[in-house]
């Protein structure tokens, strides 16, 4: 009588040792290099991205208080409404970055995040004055060009790189969420 035909595995076939079996509901993670620098690459997309809409509303507040119908109702207070600019960016920035840029990362103390994430946002706009003050006042240049390319360009790139660094390292800093990074590899 012949004996009904047993599956064979694939090791069995080939002599290779198994796998563990992978969970289906979550895909294996890669730890490639190249899934490092993907995932690297769309963390930091994601924070220009968010860097962009906060720089879209700090200068839509900003002209909104100051020139609204001609004059606006800060229109004779434009650093109040430079503060009121850049506080309302932050708050959008903030929330940008929490929930898409670093949102791999679960939090433990969302209070302590957003303390320290101003307080690196207020370093970072000392670094744009910065290069903008050492462009002025010990390169003595003044024309709008050199304003604009030490303190909105290079200001601007240092700020960037800085904040990034800085969210990363210590504002952002919860655990990593796996079921979120199994979805920055698919």
């Amino acid at each position: 009588m012949p004996y009904p035909e047993q599956p064979v595995s694939f090791s069995e076939r080939t002599g290779s040792p198994q796998s563990p079996p992978v969970d289906a509901a979550e895909p294996p993670v890669d730890d490639s290099l190249t899934a490092k620098v993907i995932a690297a690459l769309r963390r930091g997309g994601a924070f220009l991205v968010v860097g962009a809409i906060g720089f879209l509303v700090d200068a839509g507040t900003y002209n909104l208080l100051v020139f609204w119908g001609g004059e606006g109702v800060l229109y004779h207070a434009p650093l109040p409404a430079k503060i009121i600019a850049i506080a309302v960016a932050t708050v959008v920035t903030y929330f940008g970055n929490k929930w898409w840029t670093f949102g791999h990362k679960k939090s433990d103390n969302p209070g302590r995040e957003y303390l320290l994430y101003a307080v690196f946002n207020v370093v970072a706009i000392g670094l744009q004055l910065g290069c903008l003050g050492f462009s002025r006042y010990v390169l003595d240049l003044s024309s709008p060009l050199s304003d604009n390319i030490s303190g909105t360009l290079i200001g601007q790139i240092v700020a960037v790189i800085f904040r990034y660094w800085a969210y990363d390292k210590f504002v952002f800093v919860g655990s990593a969420n796996t079921s979120a990074n199994s979805e920055q590899h698919k």
